[in-house]
């Protein structure tokens, strides 16, 4: 698994996240428990966007002042602009799910974000082993790619099918099995995962929550990973797209979630998204669709989805 980009970039990068979650739990434990305004998930959201196309563009010098080249910088940059794209999109899915999960277990606000910022912290590690495996697996075994091809077109199929459906936790085998294996207190002890009763230690809710979450990482891993490996096979883009679109997760979240129902058709462009990204990789050696369609083609699908969303929004 080789990369473009040099290891001093790598190192940066990795400072970069280390000091950005530093801060985030900083930030989060000096504000305690409490609720995040709208304000605040905004300007949390332009500050992450921000900082990713910051980096984009050291990423640009420095593979311009590697290569020598500015047409390969472009073309690099343009990949990580578009994997951070498709990975921000599918992580609006992600959100919803989220959303889910806290409505069923009536999470106070109060308390969502420091479930979001463990399943953010897990979320880095999982897709950090899962892109590294993914990338093994492919510079091995190129048929791998048609695999990844195919579940993707499969899912985004299965996405648009129960797009209209109203979600449920009900019948979630996960869910069903934890509360079998571990007895659960049924109210909340602040922000803790573990409680007392009757001198016995027992689960608290907020640790069904956050198991959860950590399994929803894990399903949307699945599906976004192969997404971003059509774009490109560097490992350094695939990550750090991967990584610069969960960080602004948790302020995304609280944004999405005071929009939620003006957002109400969006699976089905993210489920186009995923079929077309599943398509572009089952014709690569066929027909290999430049990453500057894929970025126009992925922007077009959003805009029209959120345009149409907006036009058919419930009244409220």
């Amino acid at each position: 698994m080789e990369s473009i980009a040099p290891l001093w970039l790598w190192i940066v990068f990795v400072v970069f996240v280390v000091a950005a979650l530093f801060v985030d739990f900083v930030v989060l434990k000096k504000q305690g428990a409490q609720e995040v305004s709208v304000k605040q998930a905004i300007n949390w959201s332009l500050v992450w966007v921000g900082l990713s196309f910051v980096f984009n563009v050291l990423f640009w010098f420095a593979i311009k002042d590697t290569t020598g080249s500015s047409a390969i910088a472009n073309e690099k940059s343009l990949e990580f602009l578009t994997g951070y794209l498709i990975e921000k999109s599918l992580a609006v899915d992600n959100i919803f799910v989220f959303l889910l999960i806290f409505t069923y277990f009536a999470v106070p606000a109060a308390y969502q974000k420091r479930v979001l910022m463990i399943g953010i912290v897990g979320a880095i590690v999982l897709r950090t082993v899962m892109i590294l495996v993914g990338g093994w697996l492919i510079s091995q075994f190129h048929w791998v790619l048609y695999v990844f091809g195919a579940f993707l077109v499969l899912t985004g199929l299965k996405m648009w099918w129960a797009a209209g459906q109203e979600p449920s936790l009900e019948d979630n085998p996960a869910l069903k099995l934890l509360r079998k294996v571990l007895p659960v207190s049924k109210n909340f002890d602040g922000e803790k995962f573990w409680t007392v009763e009757n001198g016995k230690r027992i689960a608290t809710p907020l640790f069904m929550v956050i198991c959860l979450v950590g399994l929803t990482d894990v399903i949307f891993a699945v599906d976004s990973i192969p997404a971003i490996f059509a774009i490109t096979k560097d490992p350094f883009i695939v990550l750090t797209s991967n990584v610069f679109a969960i960080l602004g997760l948790r302020a995304m979240f609280f944004l999405l979630q005071a929009a939620a129902s003006r957002f109400h058709l969006l699976n089905y462009g993210l489920a186009v998204i995923l079929v077309f990204i599943g398509s572009k990789m089952l014709l690569i050696d066929v027909f290999k669709i430049p990453v500057a369609v894929s970025l126009g083609v992925v922007l077009s699908i959003l805009a029209i989805t959120m345009i149409w969303s907006s036009k058919t929004a419930p009244n409220t």
